[in-house]
């Protein structure tokens, strides 16, 4: 019904700014799935939101509030196309280059992540504030790498790339490999995300990790008092999200961008998007690779929407419309709603 109401407002309000809300309608289905081309780019766009939303769905499941799934989005961009630098002029063979670049990426965003959980579990300091302050800072770094230095990543071969500072990009033999079944382009990245949701429902489910991290999540001091250690589980927890988004950062070098482009990533903003599918999916990690796509879909079919018989700013209006009311349907989920008589009326009748 959420999703019903938040389509129907929507559609109100194209309507009522002059444009055709069936036309809107069937752009967004045919723009988000209406093709291989569609389901393609679908499916690039739903990588980073899936990556970043699952290792924010982790955190949240322990009561860990990690708001820097973006900057560790970027450290793992940051880690992939290192390795990449070291690899490519070695002459590393495909087979060995792109497992380093995944697992550079991986532990590039767990170790961000680390800083502001070892604050939390042995200082007290709040991970809120120090998750989101290093998104700056990782947002910074990158582009201190790219403009303001003559860093090992900055493309300097030729006077146009010293002009425009740019990276230096990937050859294609290092790209990440994709699957083409029925025509669509299924990118390595997504595989990524669906893996690592199969093994993060494992993990919860089924194992005394997860075990322990539901404990946790429910209640820190009784898992104190059981004998848990606390503060390597938060440790390991908020690791464990950051490099699930450092993977993330890691696909968008090596599927899409190859290249470390840091106004492209900061203009994104994947991280905020991740922390809202994680609440959507309850922090389920099946359920987040399904939001994730579907919200893929729907920024996919806002571009093309765009143009100039439709505004980008009316695109954007959409989505935050459908966003607000599915969040706000929770509220119908969670609570139930009673109408009661105040208790000086129920006093009165009772005297009478």
């Amino acid at each position: 019904m959420a999703v019903v109401m938040g389509a129907l407002a929507g559609g109100v309000l194209v309507q009522a700014t002059g444009y055709s809300a069936l036309k809107a309608a069937g752009a967004i289905v045919e723009g988000s799935f209406g093709g291989t081309y569609p389901i393609s780019q679908t499916l690039a766009a739903a990588i980073p939101l899936a990556t970043i939303a699952l290792g924010t769905a982790v955190a949240f499941r322990v009561q860990l509030w990690n708001i820097g799934g973006e900057g560790q989005f970027y450290m793992g961009a940051f880690g992939a196309t290192g390795i990449e630098l070291i690899g490519g002029p070695a002459g590393w063979p495909a087979i060995v280059l792109l497992p380093a670049m995944l697992i550079a990426g991986f532990v590039a965003g767990a170790a961000w992540a680390a800083v502001p959980a070892w604050l939390r579990a042995w200082h007290g300091v709040n991970e809120i504030i120090t998750t989101l302050m290093l998104n700056y800072v990782a947002g910074q770094l990158l582009t201190y790498l790219i403009f303001d230095s003559a860093s090992p990543w900055r493309d300097i071969s030729t006077i146009q790339a010293r002009s425009f500072p740019q990276a230096i990009p990937l050859q294609p033999s290092q790209f990440w490999p994709t699957r083409m079944p029925y025509g669509i382009v299924v990118p390595f990245g997504f595989v990524l995300a669906a893996g690592a949701a199969v093994v993060l429902y494992v993990l919860l489910r089924a194992t005394r990790f997860g075990f322990e991290m539901n404990v946790i999540g429910d209640s820190q001091r009784a898992a104190r008092y059981s004998g848990m250690r606390t503060r390597r589980k938060i440790l390991a927890v908020m690791a464990l999200s950051g490099a699930i988004a450092g993977v993330g950062g890691a696909s968008q070098d090596g599927d899409f961008r190859h290249t470390l482009d840091p106004r492209g990533l900061t203009a994104a903003g994947y991280g905020y998007a991740g922390i809202v599918i994680a609440a959507l999916a309850r922090y389920n990690p099946y359920v987040v690779v399904l939001v994730a796509f579907l919200l893929g879909g729907l920024q996919n079919a806002g571009y093309t929407l765009q143009g100039a018989d439709f505004p980008s700013g009316l695109v954007g209006v959409m989505q935050g419309i459908f966003l607000f009311s599915v969040l706000g349907g929770e509220l119908l989920v969670r609570y139930r709603i009673r109408i009661t008589r105040s208790s000086r009326a129920a006093a009165v009748e009772v005297a009478r």
